[in-house]
């Protein structure tokens, strides 16, 4: 089974990333490991906002519909 993806769990761990690569105390490998989980992250967050867009799209153009046919 797929895991659910949290938008704002996300979030909460990409700002906890930044302050731990903005801070500039690990390693180098802990912070490419870090920048990779940001990176998959960020783009996690970026494909559902933008299907939450879309969404919000079709309910708009609905509505539209609708209320012209009133």
């Amino acid at each position: 089974m797929a895991k659910k993806f949290d938008y704002e769990k996300s979030i909460a761990r990409l700002q906890e990333i930044v302050e731990l690569l903005e801070n500039g105390e690990l390693p180098l490998d802990e912070s490419i490991k870090l920048f990779e989980e940001g990176t998959k992250l960020s783009a996690e967050c970026y494909k559902q906002l933008s299907r939450a867009e879309q969404k919000i799209t079709q309910i708009t153009e609905i509505e539209k519909t609708e209320e012209g046919k009133e």
